[in-house]
């Protein structure tokens, strides 16, 4: 994967839901020894999945819409909960935003499974409070290559 490519994977800040309102994380962080100071969703097994503009090629909004309530409606359908988050540039007025799905519990070649097949680069899994860049896309990479990461709370 390209180098500029995965700083920008590790540098995205992603809003994930709470009950008491979100988190905004990234995957850049330092090595936590801790993870019992983590905020709950945090130390759940789960992905972060988009339909949104395969292969980083920019989709009209009514295309990504639609991409992306299909990628929910599968996810659905598999008894997955689906929770809706985003992801963006470090920037937060900076001029990309895409959401995604947050989906508790699916297994992680299942989740790389749903990044092939909505043509993305890459999906973010985290198992054991360790989050993990994954490849999804033949084209960058070998398939499920993984870039480690660790929580970083923004």
């Amino acid at each position: 994967m390209d180098q500029n490519l995965l700083r920008s994977y590790f540098g995205t800040i992603y809003e994930l839901p709470l009950e008491t309102g979100v988190v905004r994380v990234s995957i850049d962080g330092e090595v936590v020894k801790d993870t019992s100071q983590l905020p709950p969703i945090l130390r759940q097994d789960f992905a972060l999945i988009t339909a949104y503009n395969p292969r980083s090629m920019p989709l009209p909004r009514r295309i990504n819409e639609a991409r992306q309530q299909v990628l929910r409606d599968l996810l659905v359908l598999g008894c997955y909960r689906v929770e809706q988050c985003v992801g963006y540039d470090e920037e937060p007025e900076g001029p990309w935003r895409e959401p995604a799905w947050l989906v508790l519990g699916i297994p992680r070649d299942e989740a790389i499974g749903f990044g092939r097949t909505f043509r993305q680069n890459g999906i973010v899994y985290c198992r054991g409070a360790r989050p993990e860049l994954i490849v999804t896309d033949p084209t960058l990479d070998e398939i499920g290559r993984t870039f480690q990461g660790n929580w970083r709370i923004r």
